[in-house]
């Protein structure tokens, strides 16, 4: 049975897309990709997660990132746009699964695929947490490119994550057009921008 892991990462980040990768993987990859070391991505170091992911990537039968964006976010929720993201990594996969393992307890709506729930199961299955290095690294990458249009935020460093720092960017700056409008500290950032702009018209027209 070849079965995909579906994981994401960046669901609890103010800036940025939130991130999914469908791992398909056959009994005898599942087990190479155990004996090189793969598991919970949070577990590892940035070095070990991007050579693992390189690994996974040329081991797999097929490996994709599936996203939603910060519009998108905003718009549906986190939770929703979450399993937009993980619905269209699997439904990139060819060929498709026999059986699609999803982190959490939530099912991906509308797919067509049989699938089973796992919570913490970045833990507990190997094309998990297969699908949780892929989807750290990549996410991981394209936020620090981001980092170069946006560098008053720290981004390199917090990965776009809710750091003391980059709540601190947002008081002085206010948030980016890929700060995730609909999270309350960047809600409260936005609402002081727009106080301090109102108080400066206000003296302006005295």
């Amino acid at each position: 049975m070849q079965i995909a892991g579906v994981d994401e990462v960046g669901r609890g980040a103010l800036f940025g897309p939130v991130v999914t990768a469908a791992v398909l993987l056959s009994p005898t990859q599942q087990n190479q990709l155990a004996q090189l070391g793969v598991k919970d991505s949070k577990q590892l170091t940035p070095g070990t997660r991007e050579r693992l992911a390189a690994q996974i990537q040329a081991i797999a039968l097929d490996c994709k990132i599936g996203l939603a964006s910060v519009y998108e976010i905003d718009r549906l929720n986190i939770l929703q746009a979450t399993l937009l993201a993980m619905k269209r990594a699997i439904l990139k996969l060819q060929p498709l699964p026999d059986l699609c393992l999803i982190d959490g307890n939530q099912r991906v709506l509308g797919l067509a695929i049989p699938q089973a729930t796992m919570v913490q199961g970045d833990r507990h299955a190997i094309s998990i947490a297969a699908a949780s290095i892929v989807a750290k690294v990549w996410r991981d990458q394209l936020i620090v490119r981001l980092a170069l249009k946006y560098p008053e935020y720290d981004l390199a460093q917090n990965k776009g994550y809710g750091t003391q720092k980059h709540r601190d960017a947002l008081q002085i700056h206010g948030p980016s057009p890929q700060h995730r409008q609909s999270f309350k500290p960047c809600q409260l950032s936005l609402k002081a921008e727009l106080l301090e702009s109102y108080c400066h018209h206000k003296w302006l027209v005295k």
